[in-house]
């Protein structure tokens, strides 16, 4: 048996609808930079310089800072050559591909996404120093 004309027009409706909130939501959601933290950083980052370190240095106060310069954390020897301070740049390019901008780095996570690293690094510039 065939859809009467009004089940079609209830079918179109709900489809178009389910369409609408979906483009909606996908052109109004922004990455949460604390929840992407928690999920892809924090097992091996702090964000509080007091905590005990983990297999990363504490990010605490990365935004401006020196790499390589946490005390206390041993780095490699390419973060001691580094001539630069972690900005919006250089944070996104290290997010991306951490060996491409410090060849020795240990740091497995590659981000690929720049929503993502940018909504990560907003939220580490909003950390205290």
């Amino acid at each position: 048996m065939s859809p009467t004309p009004l089940s079609r027009v209830l079918v179109l409706s709900a489809s178009a609808g389910l369409g609408l909130c979906a483009s909606a939501w996908a052109q109004t959601s922004t990455p949460d930079g604390a929840a992407l933290f928690k999920q892809q950083c924090a097992a091996c980052h702090t964000l509080n310089a007091s905590d005990p370190q983990r297999q990363g240095p504490t990010l605490a106060g990365v935004y401006g800072r020196k790499p390589g310069t946490v005390p206390g954390y041993k780095y490699t020897p390419d973060f001691a050559k580094a001539d630069f301070v972690w900005d919006d740049a250089h944070l996104d390019q290290y997010l991306a591909n951490p060996q491409a901008l410090i060849a020795d780095s240990i740091m497995p996570y590659r981000q690929s996404k720049a929503p993502v690293r940018q909504a990560i690094i907003a939220y580490l510039k909003e950390q205290p120093k």
